[in-house]
């Protein structure tokens, strides 16, 4: 008998596609994750750098839960089931002609932020941070996903050298041999804090180059310091020649920002790792002064993670009617954005064989064998 009933197909990606599918015994909705690849043994699926990232984290209000992974055993095809969310980031502003309610972008930044400084304190970084890879519930309660990419902040450097999608890749992960950490997620954190501030992406490269290009151009010239070091350890398949230059600035390209989201998001966006902001110190954030009070009071009340939520829902629907957006992606740019797929490796400290075969709904061969996550953290 068949567990999970397939409602839609929500999308694929290289490794994997995700379904809509309907718990035929509770009529809950889920998403599933159908991987690409086979697998061999139980063992090798409880060896993916996702599963065991998950169980890592799992509980936390803002990272998304995986319920169950379903494996057959014959056929070698696996699936993890997900908690169903309504959308991701890129969905909900996509064809936006209003900006978002400031509000909301706070509650939404905070509570990203919160995700990541959970997964970097586990010591995991997650290598893949953009708006689709970020869901919303209600257009107000966020929570990160798809881990098949992430790594141990511990394990040894280099790293793989193509990793992160394009648009969101920090400067380290674009000059450098694979020499990059957990700083890379805070910058994909700054290109998701202004995207969803402005509605159009900040640095929307066409390759390496022009994407190392356009970070110059709104950035400027690195000091020559971390141009030194970017140099020492550069990627020998790119050479970019920084030529003087000051920069745009990201305060000009986003007037209608509050002045303190401007700072927070610049902190992010710097060039040198090491001076980069951090996901503790971001949270500490003039910025976030409002959220986080409120956050924290509800700690202490014992009220659960709520507040974010509360603040989110006061948002007044979530839109400024105020101008008319000018700058939005392209039309064409749907074409290039994926849904969440799963990356490479087998653990999540080490570079093993590929995550992610065919697999399109659980329950079609007789043999299936099921793995339930009754307690992710052990």
């Amino acid at each position: 008998m068949r567990k999970y009933r397939l409602v839609s197909k929500k999308g694929e990606g290289t490794f994997s596609e995700v379904l809509k599918a309907q718990n035929v015994k509770d009529n809950k909705f889920h998403a599933i994750k159908c991987m690409k690849n086979h697998f061999e043994s139980i063992d090798q699926v409880n060896n993916l750098r996702e599963i065991q990232a998950l169980r890592r984290l799992s509980p936390h209000p803002h990272i998304i839960k995986l319920e169950e992974v379903l494996y057959d055993q014959p056929s070698g095809r696996l699936a993890l089931v997900f908690e169903l969310m309504d959308a991701n980031l890129y969905e909900m502003i996509r064809g936006r002609r209003t900006y978002l309610n400031p509000e909301l972008i706070r509650s939404l930044m905070y509570q990203l932020v919160k995700s990541l400084d959970h997964m970097h304190n586990k010591g995991i970084f997650h290598r893949d941070i953009k708006p689709e890879n970020i869901l919303v519930e209600n257009q107000e309660f966020l929570k990160l996903a798809d881990f098949g990419s992430c790594r141990g902040i511990y394990s040894k450097q280099p790293y793989t050298e193509y990793i992160s999608t394009r648009w969101y890749r920090a400067p380290e992960c674009l000059l450098t041999d694979g020499y990059y950490g957990p700083e890379m997620d805070l910058w994909g954190v700054g290109c998701v804090f202004f995207e969803i501030t402005s509605l159009y992406p900040l640095f929307p490269g066409s390759n390496e180059l022009d994407q190392i290009n356009r970070i110059h151009k709104i950035l400027g010239t690195p000091a020559p310091d971390v141009l030194d070091i970017f140099r020492r350890k550069g990627a020998a398949h790119i050479d970019f020649n920084f030529s003087p230059e000051d920069g745009t600035s990201i305060a000009k390209l986003i007037p209608h920002a509050p002045p303190e989201a401007v700072d927070l998001m610049c902190k992010m966006l710097v060039y040198d790792p090491n001076k980069r902001t951090n996901a503790r110190e971001a949270l500490r954030h003039e910025y976030f002064k409002d959220v986080r009070e409120m956050d924290e009071a509800n700690d202490v009340a014992g009220g659960g993670d709520t507040t974010s939520k509360t603040m989110a829902a006061a948002a007044t629907g979530g839109v400024v009617p105020a101008n008319t957006v000018k700058h939005r992606h392209k039309k064409d740019d749907d074409t290039k954005r994926n849904l969440p797929v799963i990356g490479k490796g087998n653990g999540i400290d080490d570079g093993g064989a590929s995550d992610t075969s065919e697999y399109h709904q659980h329950g079609g061969d007789n043999a299936a064998y099921e793995v339930t996550i009754n307690d992710p953290t052990n």
